[in-house]
């Protein structure tokens, strides 16, 4: 799917943002993003309030394989073909997904404020170890006459 394609797409749910991402596009509203172009196809963002939804439909979440493993993501599924048709409908699924994007930004942790800088502490030299001097005084033995 290429950038123009992606526009005409979205048309009837808004302006989006779209911005090459891996080996396809990330497409983001409002500075939040909620779907994936990809060359498997086109992933929208979901959750526990929206995976059924993709489960009724028969989609998948997302998946890749490494050289180890297939690692599944379970926030991202795969937009049901017969949407791609129908422009009304998708564009309530990609509102559904904006939803859950924005649900998964405020589940985060806010970032922890840094501390304040510490002030560098005064390095403090290494004592100098008194060096006892042994003073060895060799004197004459008095022998008595």
């Amino acid at each position: 799917m290429d950038r123009e394609f992606l526009i005409d797409l979205f048309a009837d749910f808004g302006p989006v943002t779209i911005r090459k991402m891996f080996s396809g596009y990330g497409i983001s509203a409002d500075g939040i993003n909620f779907a994936l172009s990809l060359r498997a196809g086109l992933f929208f963002r979901a959750d526990e309030v929206t995976i059924p939804d993709f489960e009724a439909e028969g989609s998948k979440p997302f998946q890749y394989s490494t050289r180890a493993k297939t690692v599944l993501v379970n926030s991202y599924w795969e937009l049901p073909a017969r949407l791609f048709d129908d422009s009304a409908e998708l564009a309530q699924w990609a509102k559904a997904a904006l939803a859950a994007a924005q649900r998964a930004k405020v589940k985060k942790r806010p970032k922890a404020k840094k501390a304040e800088p510490k002030k560098p502490l005064a390095r403090k030299r290494p004592a100098k170890k008194a060096i006892k001097k042994t003073v060895r005084r060799v004197g004459k033995a008095t022998r008595p006459p």
